[in-house]
């Protein structure tokens, strides 16, 4: 007769996390604590990034990372989502630990100037040139910027 102070206890299934499942959860956690520009709020308490937003595609063929970022901006003519962009990309181009490339776009048809705003978001020399400004600079900082 078996006894049951032995007995084997049911196995739990444990979910084995995929490394791009773990990118896609990295970039979803830097991304989601980031500060409104005119808000108390983070992007995430506002809606604006959400965790479905975040895609990690098939990677290149010099094995690069490509993650897919989705924002909505609050309103459809929202005249700071260029600088949500910006502060996406910095941030993940600063914290990511290894390379990556980064598509950066607003939902579709949730802002009247989205195909612009994209172009800007994902120009290389755009973005170098924003980050010259220093006031632009100094907006992307204190939106990026952690509080302890």
């Amino acid at each position: 007769m078996p006894n049951p102070q032995f007995e084997e206890s049911p196995k739990k299934e444990v979910k084995e996390v995929s490394q791009d499942d773990e990118l896609k959860y990295t970039v979803y956690d830097l991304i989601r604590t980031i500060k409104d520009p005119e808000k108390p709020n983070t992007l995430e308490e506002l809606n604006v990034v959400y965790e479905e937003g975040v895609e990690v595609k098939e990677r290149t063929t010099g094995e690069v990372n490509v993650v897919r970022v989705e924002f909505n901006p609050t309103v459809p003519h929202c005249s700071l989502a260029t600088l949500i962009g910006l502060c996406i990309r910095i941030k993940l181009e600063r914290c990511i630990p290894y390379r990556i490339k980064l598509d950066i776009y607003i939902k579709a048809g949730a802002h009247t100037t989205e195909h612009e705003i994209n172009k800007q978001i994902n120009d290389k020399e755009r973005i170098a040139a924003a980050m010259e400004n220093p006031n632009l600079k100094e907006m992307v900082e204190n939106c990026i910027t952690e509080e302890d």
